[in-house]
């Protein structure tokens, strides 16, 4: 199964834990497929590096530099989706467009708001663990 995680699912997964967690660990034993973008990557980068501030116990450069080799990376040229109230939310959009992929983890209530655009399903990281992982 091939998902895209929001910014705000993978990072609780690392700094946090609970169902974010549980994906993050599906994706390392290789039940899932994590999709990213260039943009998308950036901005798990960015928003790490400040939380690391407040908890710097956590180390996410370790966890950045696997998901950057054993991720999925896709282009999106070509591809521009104006969906979202919160523009910035649209990377996630392109992202799944770009990759075949109908399914987006998030808490977002921007992008849960657009869930089916396009066939393309945003679940709750709760509702995405007992649909997929249990």
């Amino acid at each position: 199964m091939r998902i895209v995680l929001d910014t705000n699912v993978f990072i609780s997964a690392i700094f946090f834990g609970g169902p974010p967690s549980e994906i993050l660990t599906s994706w390392k034993h290789s039940q899932i497929q994590i999709i990213f973008t260039k943009e998308i990557l950036e901005e798990y980068q960015h928003v790490g590096k400040e939380l690391s501030v407040k908890y710097p116990s956590v180390n996410i450069e370790p966890i950045l530099e696997l998901f950057t080799i054993f991720g999925e990376f896709v282009g999106t040229e070509g591809i521009k989706e104006i969906i979202c109230e919160d523009p910035d939310d649209n990377k996630f959009i392109e992202c799944a467009i770009a990759s075949g992929s109908k399914l987006i983890v998030s808490g977002d209530k921007h992008l849960l708001n657009i869930s089916g655009y396009k066939k393309i399903e945003v679940l709750k990281p709760r509702e995405f663990v007992d649909a997929y992982l249990e």
